[in-house]
């Protein structure tokens, strides 16, 4: 009886130490490779010595060229776009104010 207890704790002995050394030697297997960027990637100091010739459109997003974004530039600053109406402003902000009270204070219905 005193053998079976003896053989059943030195197998659960290996066990957990063969668990062990495999689970360290995963974490580490591969590390270094996570750390590095892609080869792919560009790298920043040549994204930063890049010219920029294309741009997007403030008002749809839509890709323009340089000149056509400095025309779009001056008419915005020509025309601006319309303001809103103080009163559609002021219920803008009081729902703001009320969507960030309700976070912190979730129990109040109002």
């Amino acid at each position: 009886m005193a053998r079976v207890k003896a053989r059943k704790a030195v197998n659960l002995l290996c066990l957990i130490v063969i668990s062990l050394a495999l689970v360290i030697l995963s974490s580490y297997w591969g590390s270094e490779v996570i750390a590095l960027p892609p080869p792919e990637d560009t790298p920043e100091e040549i994204l930063r010595t890049k010219i920029i010739i294309e741009a997007r459109s403030p008002i749809d997003g839509r890709f323009l060229t340089a000149a056509e974004y400095i025309q779009l530039q001056a008419q915005l600053q020509l025309a601006p776009p319309p303001k809103l109406d103080p009163k559609i402003r002021e219920q803008i902000y009081l729902l703001r104010l009320r969507k960030t009270l309700l976070q912190f204070f979730p129990f109040l219905n109002f």
